[in-house]
């Protein structure tokens, strides 16, 4: 009728938006916008507050987004955790104004959102840009939250003590990532121009001494990072933002480009089994608003192919021999060990990132005998979903369950590097030249 023909007419209009930059009120206004308009694809919530007490807004969208469903994997994209950062925002919000008026029009935008949960955080440190008051290309001090503190300095370290003081909207995203089952995410910087991943810190177990930290799933990071620059208009290009400074394919090892200390995607990757990486979208950290538009159609296209890279692998549940759920149960490829090893969720389920090719699966449940199976991945992305393997220990009854083991947070590779210091030929020291080989593998 004619009343619902006017309101499939007002509902993009709802989510109209402007490039420009928006604060505070702006920001929060358009997000409640867009969840009134499409209440049943999208799921408005804040997962804290920072320092002055300005929420921590998260949009979540899909088919079912406001809790988590077996097999759907999750995925974040993170804005702005340096306040004076500025492009990644404001293009999260374009993102998120293409998906919602795409979603049920655009047969691939649909598909991955209907097999996808996808969580868009446009700021971490809103203190920081509402204190940026001067626009600048390089630096100020709206890149600190309000207390002075960098946010990409402030995460637990794998590879050293962190003494930094955990601030609110740290402690936020770290509980975020232990109440999800995150798989992929990407945080968006400013200041250059290239895809960077993981490990941004290192020691000799992971080959810092040669430049480059390697971790165990270097060959992924790498498809990650080359997937966004070679689908943004210009990464690929390694050019980088002056002639000092080149990245060839336009991606690099975090460590590589410069050592850091209490980095988010390392932490993301370590204690929340989830792969991330770094992406700097422009050589300007706060642009003038004129250029938003083309930022936007410059990123567009990477950043829904980077979402899709949430599918590669393989995923499964693993289960007792009555069908129950086994949270905390170890699943990992072979050859692939974590230092916090992968683990179940509470509804027994695990995904892991892996390129197409042959591996064996190990799924583990403490005190009962390993299960191993080989797998052929192939590349899924294009079907919306991982490879589906399932694990079922019929010796395994439901009062029988795994210990929740939280990985402690303190230097995981310092007891690697300390291990290998050792002069005699121990147990230890075999553990620890098996798990160099597999991580240099």
């Amino acid at each position: 009728d004619a009343v619902g023909i006017l309101m499939l007419c007002l509902l993009p209009a709802a989510a109209a938006l402007d490039f420009k930059y928006h604060h505070s009120e702006e920001l929060e206004q358009y997000l409640r916008g867009v969840h009134a308009a499409y209440p049943s694809l999208t799921h408005l919530h804040s997962i804290g507050r920072s320092v002055e007490g300005r929420d921590l807004w998260v949009l979540v969208l899909g088919r079912f987004p406001t809790q988590h469903k077996i097999g759907i994997p999750e995925f974040k994209y993170v804005a702005n955790m340096h306040g004076d950062e500025t492009v990644g925002r404001e293009i999260l919000l374009h993102l998120i104004d293409f998906l919602v008026t795409s979603y049920g029009r655009d047969p691939v935008v649909t598909r991955l959102l209907n097999n996808t949960r996808v969580h868009i955080m446009p700021t971490m440190n809103p203190d920081g840009f509402e204190a940026t008051k001067v626009p600048d290309c390089y630096y100020t001090r709206g890149r600190y939250n309000r207390n002075g503190e960098d946010l990409n300095r402030n995460f637990p370290d794998a590879f050293e003590n962190n003494s930094a003081s955990i601030q609110p909207e740290t402690q936020a995203v770290m509980d975020w990532i232990k109440n999800e089952t995150f798989v992929l995410s990407a945080n968006l910087h400013g200041g250059a121009l290239v895809a960077s991943y993981t490990f941004d810190n290192g020691n000799p177990v992971t080959g810092s001494l040669k430049g480059y930290s390697r971790s165990p799933d270097d060959d992924v990071f790498i498809h990650l990072a080359k997937t966004y620059s070679s689908n943004h208009a210009s990464m690929y290009k390694g050019t980088g933002c002056d002639n000092r400074q080149t990245f060839p394919e336009g991606i690099t090892n975090g460590y590589s480009w410069y050592q850091l200390e209490g980095g988010m995607q390392d932490y993301n990757y370590v204690w929340g089994q989830c792969f991330e990486i770094t992406l700097e979208l422009s050589c300007c950290k706060y642009p003038p608003e004129d250029q938003l538009g083309k930022f936007w159609r410059d990123n567009k296209v990477a950043l829904i192919e980077y979402i899709k890279q949430v599918h590669l692998g393989v995923k499964g549940q693993v289960t007792d021999k009555n069908g129950n759920p086994i949270p905390n149960a170890i699943v990992e490829a072979k050859g692939r060990p974590h230092v916090c090893p992968y683990r179940t969720n509470e509804q027994g389920e695990y995904f892991l990132l892996l390129l197409p090719g042959t591996y064996v699966i190990n799924a583990t449940v403490p005190g009962f005998k390993s299960m191993l199976k080989t797998v052929e991945i192939p590349d899924n992305t294009g079907n919306f979903s991982a490879l589906k393997q399932d694990f079922s220990f019929p010796e395994v009854s439901d009062q029988i369950r795994s210990r929740a083991a939280s990985c402690p947070q303190t230097p995981l590779y310092e007891e690697l590097t300390r291990a290998s210091a050792a002069v005699k030929p121990t147990v230890h020291i075999l553990v620890l030249m098996t798990v160099m080989l597999a991580i240099f593998k």
